[in-house]
């Protein structure tokens, strides 16, 4: 069912008869009016009959209890004032027993106010349709099977036409060229009627399209020709179009040109292969309307040359005798390379050798490269290249001095907005100032940046993105000459915002005493640290808490109480902590401090101090056992020493050098101590005699015997021809007797003799002799010598024999040496301690 108009200010009002009773039928409840439509604001009734006069029912707006007014038992009426709209589907209104099961309600529907079309306006774009618009205004929200509605009226010719959609509407021209219009629109629904009117001529509501073809000819480096078509409005119009050439995004340039179907326009002031965009718009010339459409077109000049030098700087180190400059350049900006930048070229001219020339080419888009150059001055001229030409040169001079001049460093302060930078004019030649810096210090390459500023200027600002709190920044200025040779100014450093130390120094504790000990930390590095360190803390835990003269008392955020010293001179990073008591417990901790606050308060480190009397008997005891050591490690090393000095080795005749030696110059078949080929010359035998009670110093008790192995004779007393020479190292015993001596021996010339022909006969008969010699001789008092035969020094004829014993001397030469027992002589008949001599000659040999 389809809700009903209700006037506003209307309602049920009026005392019900009973007819409302008969309308219940066999309902107990009836509610009305029922579906009704009002415009919001409005006022309305609501009653309701009862079929019993009890007064138990209540009746809800939308869930909410209405205070009602009692006509008689069985009706009651509800006022409603200034409705309100609240869905598109109507508002809820239902009464109910209060116990029972007995509901019934209505559905009021509330429209909102039909407000008057706004902004109502006609105009044509082709002189055969009039585009009429408006704005609706707000919706009524009432359903959509009532919905409002629009009409367009025109008055001149009574035309009116029901429009389709609620904000436009098309009007067919006249094709009489009807040239004034006067248009009525009605906005309609069921509750009301609102209209709007507009009078216009036709050739004033012109609204041109927008043009087409737009074409850029004769694109050159700094100029281009755009062209452009627009559609015909017929030969008695003439339309005015707006050109705009935007660049990097912003418009540079506008003009206004007046055509009727084509148009044309130069651009000049361009930039070389610079992208830019132009838009094209058009109005009537004669009665403005409104612009057409933008039409957008975009074009790019061609490239030129490099318009601009490079802006080069340089770092120069010494590495090993050479020079190794770094070459930076930055990029040119779009405007100066007027085109795409393919490479860079770099000369080098060495200035104390005019024709040495070196040419390097640097593919873009490099920024840098690097140079070993001799310890010499160096001219460097580098150019940026396109495919055009080349750039005007940049020129830097480069000393064999890498420029590390002595300057002192000055502090300062940055803010927000960068480091504000200030330095003495330079007198003389200078063509201008570099500013250098890093925009990040700590990383390996630190980005190294610059800033060329002009002769006449003494101060800067230096700004960068990359700043960050808590880092320290270097700044060095240079000064340019004429010969274009920078040197260095003055060095500044600072924050852009100071932090507070964000690390504590690694302390070495050394010279523990009883009473103090040292605190080092060398290895702390001062220029890391988030802001300028003025000094350091020292903070001291002890048990007793008492805090010396020097010192003064500090409560720690943990609320301990300790004693603090406190060190002005960042440079100074050693403290003495002293007046401490013997065996005691200490806590320390070092903490560096700034001007906006100190290190981290972290970990104490424990010490206990020594006694008083440990020093001194580590610095008795730790000499001792060095000297002991010391003295181990020499004995060690001179082991083999002394045991040859003190207590030798048995020497091995077989490995004597000496033999070789024999060998070699001699004869081959020679060796030593073999028995067998051993003729002896003299035999000493030795007599030990214990317990005979003799005086130890008596001359015989001393005296060696010597047996000679030659067959003597009564006739001749002289002295034999042979040098005994004894080997005491095999009897220790008969080294303390006397030298070897000789006995006298025949005259008789040698060939008269009777000689033993060989050393077996010899060994025979010294055999028989011995064992007869040690049956008289009692055990253990012979010793037995080697002796070794020697050649005798002899001048003039063998048969010329010496009158007088000779000397021992030293041999000049060595023989063959045998062992011969004790006890193979016999005593003199003289009963002497004496034992008798034997001379032997061997066959071929004669006087040895």
């Amino acid at each position: 069912m389809m809700p009903q108009p209700l006037s506003r200010g209307s309602g049920a009002t009026g005392v019900p008869g009973r007819k409302w009773m008969n309308s219940l039928g066999h309902e107990p409840l009836f509610v009305f009016p029922k579906d009704k439509l009002v415009e919001e604001g409005s006022n309305v009734t609501i009653c309701y009959v009862s079929r019993s006069q009890q007064n138990n029912i209540s009746c809800y707006l939308e869930g909410v209890r209405m205070q009602g007014q009692q006509l008689d038992p069985n009706v009651s009426m509800f006022n409603l004032y200034d409705v309100a709209f609240i869905r598109e589907t109507g508002t809820n209104i239902y009464c109910k027993v209060d116990r029972g099961d007995d509901i019934k309600g209505i559905v009021l529907f509330v429209s909102k106010i039909l407000e008057e079309p706004k902004d109502f306006s006609c105009e044509t774009r082709d002189f055969q349709t009039l585009s009429c618009t408006w704005d609706p205004g707000r919706d009524t929200g009432l359903l959509k099977q009532l919905p409002q509605s629009y009409t367009l009226f025109e008055s001149f010719s009574g035309k009116k036409i029901l429009c389709k959609h609620k904000s436009w509407c098309n009007w067919q021209v006249a094709p009489e060229s009807q040239e004034m219009y006067n248009f009525t629109l009605t906005a309609e629904n069921y509750l009301r009627k609102r209209s709007v009117h507009i009078l216009f001529n036709l050739a004033h509501r012109v609204h041109p399209m927008a043009p087409f073809n737009v074409l850029f000819n004769d694109v050159s480096v700094t100029n281009a020709t755009i062209t452009w078509k627009v559609h015909s409005t017929g030969n008695y119009y003439t339309l005015l179009c707006q050109v705009e050439l935007y660049g990097e995004g912003k418009v540079i340039q506008k003009h206004n040109v007046s055509v009727k179907v084509n148009g044309e326009l130069v651009l000049s002031g361009l930039q070389p292969d610079t992208e830019y965009s132009a838009q094209v718009r058009c109005a009537n010339a004669n009665h403005f309307w409104k612009w057409s459409e933008w039409t957008r077109q975009n074009f790019t000049t061609v490239e030129a040359a490099p318009s601009e030098a490079p802006d080069i700087w340089r770092n120069v180190k010494s590495v090993q005798g050479y020079c190794v400059v770094t070459l930076f350049w930055k990029p040119l900006t779009r405007l100066q390379a007027n085109g795409e930048i393919l490479f860079y070229n770099i000369v080098v001219k060495d200035l104390d050798r005019p024709s040495g020339l070196q040419l390097l080419s640097v593919p873009a888009p490099a920024n840098r490269t690097e140079l070993t150059l001799d310890q010499r001055s160096y001219q460097i001229h580098v150019t940026a290249n396109n495919s055009v030409g080349t750039s005007p040169a940049s020129v830097l001079v480069v000393s064999g001095d890498p420029g590390d001049e002595e300057v002192e460093e000055e502090r300062v302060k940055g803010t927000e907005g960068g480091f504000s930078l200030s330095w003495k004019p330079q007198l003389g030649n200078i063509t201008g100032y570099v500013v250098e810096w890093c925009d990040r210090p700590r990383d390996p390459p630190c980005d190294l940046q610059w800033k060329h500023l002009g002769p006449n200027t003494t101060s800067t600002v230096i700004s960068s993105d990359a700043f960050r709190p808590g880092v320290r920044y270097n700044f060095r200025i240079y000064g340019i000459s004429t010969e274009m040779v920078p040197h260095l100014l003055e060095k500044k450093t600072g924050y852009s915002q100071e932090l507070a130390p964000s690390d504590n120094p690694r302390v070495v504790m050394s010279n523990l005493t009883s009473h103090s000990f040292t605190l080092s930390w060398k290895d702390y590095s001062t220029e890391s640290q988030p802001s300028f360190i003025r000094g350091y803390h020292v903070y001291l835990k002890s048990k007793a808490g008492q805090c010396h003269p020097g010192s003064e008392k500090a409560v720690l955020s943990d609320d301990s109480v300790c004693c603090k010293y406190k060190i002005d001179d960042p440079k100074q990073k050693t403290f003495v902590v002293g007046n401490l008591q013997p065996e005691s417990f200490y806590e320390f901790l070092v903490t560096p401090y700034s001007a906006v606050g100190e290190g981290p308060h972290g970990a104490f480190t424990k010490v206990t101090t020594p006694d008083e009397y440990s020093p001194m008997l580590i610095r008795i005891i730790l000499p001792m056992i060095f000297c002991i050591l010391l003295i181990m490690i020499l004995c060690y090393l001179k082991s083999q020493w002394m045991k040859e000095k003190c207590y030798p080795d048995i020497p091995d005749p077989y490995k004597s050098s000496v033999l070789s030696l024999i060998k070699s110059k001699e004869n081959p078949r020679l060796t030593i101590m073999n028995i067998k080929d051993c003729v002896p010359d003299t035999i000493e035998v030795v007599n030990k005699h214990e317990g005979t009670g003799k005086s130890p110093t008596e001359p015989e008790a001393a005296k060696p015997t010597y047996l000679y192995l030659l067959p003597a004779e009564e006739s001749y007393s002289g002295p034999g021809p042979c040098i005994c020479f004894e080997n005491f190292t095999y009897n220790q015993a008969a080294s303390d007797s006397a030298s070897c001596g000789h006995v006298p021996v025949p005259t008789k010339a040698p060939s008269q003799l009777g000689l033993l022909t060989s050393s077996e006969n010899l060994l025979t008969a010294l055999e028989k002799n011995c064992m007869n010699s040690l049956e008289e001789i009692p055990a253990g008092e012979s010793s037995l010598n080697y002796v070794s035969q020697v050649a005798s020094p002899m001048s003039g004829e063998k048969s010329s024999l010496p009158t007088n014993p000779p000397q021992p001397e030293l041999c000049s030469e060595y023989k063959m040496q045998m062992a011969i027992p004790l006890g193979l002589a016999a005593p003199s008949s003289s009963g002497s301690s004496s034992l008798s001599s034997i001379t032997l000659l061997d066959e071929g040999e004669h006087y040895h």
